[in-house]
C-alpha cells in the first residue's frame, strides 16, 4: 500500500510502499477513502524535519542535553548512531481521516466489515491507503456524511471541545481570533450551537472568506475598533483562539474582547504570556483546551478501548467526534467550502509544499484521496531481490518486531554479521518492516508474524517484539523447527516459561537463547576471569540507575510488560547467575513507597546462591539519568572489582589497583551474544547460555515480585538447586 513518511534527517516528504498493517484485537482495519492534512501540526513536524541538525538542537535544546548526558556514559560514537539512527526513522503523518472497515480485531463490538467510519489519531489514521484504528477512535458514519466531509471529524472535534471549555450558552456572543481551519469549523459549531459569531484575522482572504460564509469578521487591526459594538461594548462571553502564531498577541487581544468574568480558550497553538492587569480586572477565565476531548493522551482509553462512564464524563474525544458527524449529517455545518485543494496520495508530497510556502497558494481545507479498488496484496512486499543461500547450512533470518530496540541496537548489528541471509522482518504496522528491510537489507516486509514463524525458508528467528508476545512466539518458532534468539524477558509469568521448557524438553529441537547480552560484554569476560581465581563464595552489589518511565509506558502494563522488575531486572539477576555459575537458592525484596509515582521500580533484592554467594541488586527508578545506569561491585578473598557501566573496570588486590577502560564507546555485549548464538547453531555447541540458567532468572524474577507482594524471603525450587 502506499503511505505518505516524513524523514526527520533530510526533511522529505515521500510517499513509499509498505505492507498492510496487520489488525490486532479491538481494533478496525479500515480502507482509507479520504484524509485530511492539518496545516497546524503537520506543517510544524514536517518545518522541524527541514531544519538543519544545528537548527534542531536550537529547537530542542531539551533533546541536545540527554544527547550530552548519553555521550558522558556511553561514549561517543554509540550516541551519534543512536542520534542519526533515530532521526533516520521515518514518521507517518496524519490524524484525522474516513473510509470503509474491511476487517475488524478480536473484541471489537458495534463495528463490522463494510461500515463506513470517521477514523482519528496520531499513529493510527494516518496518510496511507489502509489504518488500523482502535475502538474508541472509530466512529460510525451516516448515510448523509460522504468520506470527504468526515475526514473532517478529528479537526471538528478539537473545535468543538474547545467550544465547550467556554461554556456557551444559546445567544451567547463568541469571538474567534484566527480564522483558519480550526477557526472556522468553531464558527460554525458556535452558529449551529445558537451563538452570535464574531471573527478576526490578519489576512485578508480570510476575513473576505469567513464574510463569504455569512460570519461578520474583521481584520485584527480593526478588531478593538470594530469588535467591541458586536456586543453592545459588553464584551463577549466567550472568546476562542484559534490562532497559529509564537506571539502572545492573540491571548492579549482575547482580554481586551472579553466581558467581566469571560471565558477565553486557546484552541490553537499560540504564545501564552498573559497580560495581568486585564485579565485580573476582569476576574477571567482561561484555559487551554487539550485536543479533541476527554480520553486523549490516554492509553486506557484510546488503545485499550476502556470508555469512561457517560454519566460522569458526557463528552469524550469519541463523543465530540461524534456530535461533529451528526452535526453535519443534519446540514448544520458544512465543511464542503473549506475545502480549497485535492491531492491524490501519490502527489500528497506537494500538500506539504503548500502549507509550508513553497507552493504560494491560499488555502485552507486539503484532502488527500485515494483509489476505490482494493489492493490485491497481503500484508507482505518484495524488498530486495531474493539472495541464493551459500550452502546447507546457511542461515536464514526472520525478525519479529522493529520498534525502538531493534532499529537502535539488534538490527545494525546483524547488518554486520556475514553469513546469515536477512530474509523477512515483521512489524504490526508494516511500515517499521518496510523502512528497516531497505535499510538493513531485508528481502521482505511483513505485517503478520506468522508469515515470518510458518515459512519453511527460514530457520532461524529473532523475536525483538513487546514482552507479551515472547513466550507465544518462542513456542510457535520452536514448535516450527526455527532457532530462537529472544529479547528479555523469556516469558511474563511461570505458566508461560513451563510451556516453553515443555518444548525443550523434546528430542531435536532447535537452539533457544536470551539477549542477557551482559554476560558476553568484554569487560564481563575481564572480570569473570578476575573472580574465578577466588576459592571463596563472592558478595555482589548491583546498583541500577534505572530512570523514571510514565505511569502509561507500556512496561508497567502487566499484560504487557510484565512490570519493570520482571520486563528489564531479569537482565541483571541473569548477570549475577553468570558471575557466580550458580543458582540462586532465596529471594528477599523491599521496594520503596510508590507515593502514587512509581510501580514498585524502587527494589532492593537480596539473592542467595547454592555455594552461599550473595547478589544485591538496587534497581532505582528514582535517580537522575545523568549519573550512569549500572554499577557492579563484587568482593571476594581479598580483591574487589568494580565494573562502571560497562566503560571501565578496576579491581583492587594486595594493595594494588588496576584499571582497564573502553575509552570510545560503552560495549554490554550485544555483538558478542549474537555471535556466540550463530557460532552455536553452526558447529553445532550447547546453547550459549544453559537453559537451566535460563529458567533459573525467570524464576527468581518472578519471586522478587512476590517477596514484595507478601514481604517475606521467597525460596526457589528445589529442582534449581540440584543442577
Amino acid at each position: 500500500m502506499k503511505q505518505l513518511l516524513q524523514y526527520m534527517r533530510n526533511g522529505e516528504t515521500v510517499i513509499v510502499n509498505s505492507p498492510i498493517p496487520a489488525v490486532r484485537p479491538g481494533t478496525a482495519l479500515v480502507k482509507t477513502a479520504a484524509s485530511l492534512v492539518s496545516a497546524g501540526t503537520e506543517r510544524m513536524v514536517v518545518e522541524f524535519a527541514e531544519k538543519s541538525l544545528l537548527g534542531k538542537a536550537q529547537a530542542r535544546p531539551d533533546l541536545v542535553h540527554q544527547m550530552l548526558n548519553k555521550v558522558k556514559n556511553e561514549g561517543l560514537l554509540p550516541t551519534l548512531e543512536a542520534t542519526f539512527n533515530r532521526l533516520g526513522q521515518p514518521m507517518p503523518l496524519g490524524y484525522s481521516s474516513a473510509g470503509t472497515v474491511v476487517a475488524v480485531g478480536e473484541g471489537l463490538s458495534g463495528i463490522q466489515p463494510g461500515h463506513r467510519v470517521a477514523c482519528a489519531g496520531g499513529g493510527f489514521a494516518v496518510h496511507a491507503e489502509y489504518a488500523v484504528v482502535p475502538k474508541n477512535l472509530l466512529t460510525p458514519l451516516p448515510d448523509q456524511v460522504d468520506f470527504e466531509s468526515a475526514a473532517f471529524a478529528t479537526l471538528g472535534a478539537i473545535s468543538l471541545h474547545g467550544f465547550r471549555l467556554a461554556k456557551p450558552q444559546i445567544g451567547s456572543s463568541v469571538a474567534v481570533i484566527g480564522l483558519g481551519l480550526l477557526g472556522l469549523l468553531a464558527a460554525g459549531i458556535a452558529r449551529a450551537s445558537g451563538c452570535q459569531v464574531f471573527g478576526i484575522d490578519m489576512n485578508h482572504n480570510r476575513v473576505a472568506f469567513a464574510r463569504l460564509l455569512g460570519i461578520t469578521a474583521c481584520l485584527r487591526s480593526e478588531a478593538e475598533t470594530l469588535a467591541p459594538s458586536f456586543t453592545q461594548n459588553h464584551g463577549y462571553d466567550a472568546v476562542l483562539i484559534c490562532a497559529d502564531t509564537s506571539s502572545s498577541d492573540p491571548v492579549i487581544l482575547a482580554g481586551e474582547l472579553a466581558r467581566d468574568k469571560g471565558e477565553v480558550v486557546a484552541i490553537g497553538a499560540v504564545g501564552l504570556q498573559l497580560p495581568r492587569k486585564v485579565y485580573y480586572e476582569k476576574e477571567l477565565n482561561f484555559q487551554v483546551s487539550r485536543s479533541y476531548g476527554p480520553g486523549r493522551y490516554d492509553i486506557n482509553y484510546e488503545e485499550k478501548g476502556n470508555d469512561y462512564p457517560y454519566g460522569f464524563v458526557r463528552w469524550t474525544e469519541n463523543r465530540n467526534i461524534e456530535t461533529f458527524v451528526e452535526l453535519m449529517a443534519k446540514q448544520l455545518v458544512d465543511v464542503h467550502p473549506l475545502i480549497t485543494h485535492r491531492f491524490a496520495i501519490e502527489d500528497a508530497p506537494q500538500a506539504y509544499e503548500l502549507i509550508t510556502g513553497k507552493i504560494p497558494e491560499p488555502y485552507l481545507g486539503i484532502l488527500l484521496t485515494y483509489p476505490e479498488a482494493p489492493i490485491e496484496e497481503e500484508g507482505r512486499i518484495l524488498i530486495n531481490l531474493p539472495t541464493p543461500h551459500a550452502g546447507e547450512k546457511s542461515l536464514s533470518l526472520g525478525v519479529l518486531g522493529a520498534g525502538n530496540y531493534a532499529r537502535a541496537v539488534f538490527l545494525p548489528l546483524i547488518s554486520k554479521t556475514a553469513g546469515v541471509h536477512n530474509h523477512s522482518i515483521a512489524s504490526i504496522t508494516g511500515m517499521n518492516a518496510a523502512h528497516a528491510a531497505r535499510k538493513y537489507g531485508f528481502q521482505y516486509a511483513l505485517s503478520e508474524e506468522d508469515q515470518v514463524l510458518s515459512s519453511p525458508e527460514i530457520n532461524v528467528v529473532a523475536i525483538l517484539t513487546q514482552h507479551q508476545h515472547h513466550a507465544r512466539q518462542v513456542c510457535t518458532a520452536l514448535a516450527s523447527g526455527k532457532n530462537v534468539y529472544c529479547e528479555k524477558p523469556l516469558a511474563l509469568n511461570r505458566r508461560e516459561l513451563e510451556e516453553i521448557f515443555q518444548i525443550l524438553d523434546q528430542p531435536g529441537v532447535p537452539l533457544l537463547t536470551v539477549g542477557f547480552n551482559r554476560r558476553f560484554s568484554p569487560l564481563s569476560t575481564r572480570l569473570k576471569e578476575i573472580i574465578g581465581r577466588s576459592p571463596e563464595p563472592i558478595n555482589i552489589h548491583y546498583r541500577v540507575n534505572a530512570g523514571f518511565l510514565p505511569k502509561d509506558h507500556w512496561l508497567h502494563d502487566p499484560q504487557k510488560g510484565g512490570g519493570r522488575i520482571i520486563g528489564e531486572a531479569c537482565h541483571f539477576i541473569d548477570y549475577m547467575i553468570d558471575l557466580t555459575n550458580q543458582l540462586p537458592t532465596q529471594v528477599f525484596a523491599q521496594s520503596l513507597p510508590d507515593a502514587g509515582k512509581y510501580h514498585q521500580d524502587n527494589v532492593t533484592a537480596v539473592l542467595t546462591f547454592a555455594n552461599g554467594s550473595l547478589g544485591t541488586l538496587q534497581y532505582l527508578a528514582n535517580g537522575d539519568k545523568s549519573c550512569p545506569k549500572e554499577r557492579i561491585e563484587v568482593f571476594t578473598a581479598g580483591e574487589i572489582a568494580i565494573l562502571d557501566d560497562f566503560r571501565s573496570l578496576e579491581w583492587v588486590a594486595q594493595g594494588q589497583k588496576k584499571r582497564t577502560r573502553s575509552w570510545f564507546k560503552q560495549d554490554k555485549g550485544h555483538t558478542a551474544s549474537w555471535a556466540a548464538f550463530l557460532k552455536a547453531i553452526r558447529e553445532p555447541l550447547p546453547p550459549p547460555i544453559p537453559y537451566v540458567q535460563l529458567w533459573a532468572g525467570a524464576v527468581a524474577s518472578f519471586a522478587v515480585m512476590e517477596s514484595l507482594r507478601t514481604g517475606s524471603p521467597v525460596h526457589l525450587p528445589k529442582i534449581l538447586t540440584e543442577s
